[in-house]
């Protein structure tokens, strides 16, 4: 009995990673709001870290928010200098790399555009379980 034939693959999404850290949640919650609202990032995810490293010739210690933000590597450099612009501190932490999404997942963060004031596009309906996609 012949088989179907395998599902096409879905074509992956290239996309940029950026890692950054802000002195505290409402700090980091802020960033991410005014990148969201410019729509530099489709997404940030924040994690609350301990920080070590020497800074000025001393060894530190920090509790920080780790922001995790995603976007295209169109935007990156409009996203570095957003986080210049906008950063509380004078040296932001600033690491970026590239990765890739297959799936919904890439099509998706590839469909985000910035906010108006009434708020975003919403996600189109579907199955339940088809929520939009969580950082």
């Amino acid at each position: 009995m012949p088989q179907d034939p395998p599902a096409p693959a879905s074509a992956a999404t290239t996309l940029s990673l950026v890692l950054t850290t802000e002195a505290d949640g409402e700090r980091a919650e802020a960033l991410a709001q005014a990148l969201l609202e410019r729509g530099l990032v489709a997404c940030a995810s924040l994690h609350p870290v301990v920080s070590l490293y020497r800074w000025q010739g001393r060894l530190e210690r920090s509790e920080e928010v780790q922001l995790l933000l995603k976007t295209t590597p169109e935007q990156l450099e409009a996203l570095r200098l957003a986080v210049g612009e906008l950063h509380s501190y004078d040296t932001p932490e600033w690491i970026h790399w590239r990765a890739s999404s297959e799936g919904p997942y890439g099509r998706w963060l590839l469909d985000q555009r910035p906010l108006s004031p009434g708020g975003g596009p919403q996600a189109p309906a579907g199955r339940p379980g088809d929520a939009a996609p969580a950082g």
